[in-house]
């Protein structure tokens, strides 16, 4: 039974309810997010930190391949419902944003100047 405040998808009745040892279609979709994630996590380092402007390049193209990949699993695994999100209140939300925008007043340039 899906919670009222969780955003998801039905799943698929395809999928087993009853779960045993052996991996099935989500488990192997999920480990494939995981693994991306872990991936995209590492080429972030390996681009901030690459000392050679060649080499940086390289690890941009391959980190943006790798960003998009995870969208793509993270997108089928939410399409099929197996991803769920739940949605934040709009008080923490507000409480957040206003937070970043007093942090605003503490840079010592002007963050309109960035983009």
């Amino acid at each position: 039974m899906m919670q009222q405040n969780q955003i998801k998808n039905p799943q698929s009745p395809l999928l087993s309810k009853t779960k045993g040892p052996e991996m099935n279609d989500r488990d192997m979709v999920n480990e494939t997010l995981a693994g991306l994630k872990y991936i995209t996590d590492n080429f972030n380092v390996f681009a901030r930190e690459a000392s050679h402007q060649a080499l940086h390049n390289d690890v941009m193209g391959v980190l943006v391949e790798s960003h998009g990949q995870t969208r793509e699993v993270f997108n089928l695994m939410f399409r099929k419902g197996w991803y769920t999100l739940e949605p934040e209140n709009s008080q923490k939300l507000q409480q957040t944003h206003q937070q970043f925008v007093n942090y605003q007043s503490q840079f010592p340039y002007n963050p309109g100047m960035l983009q």
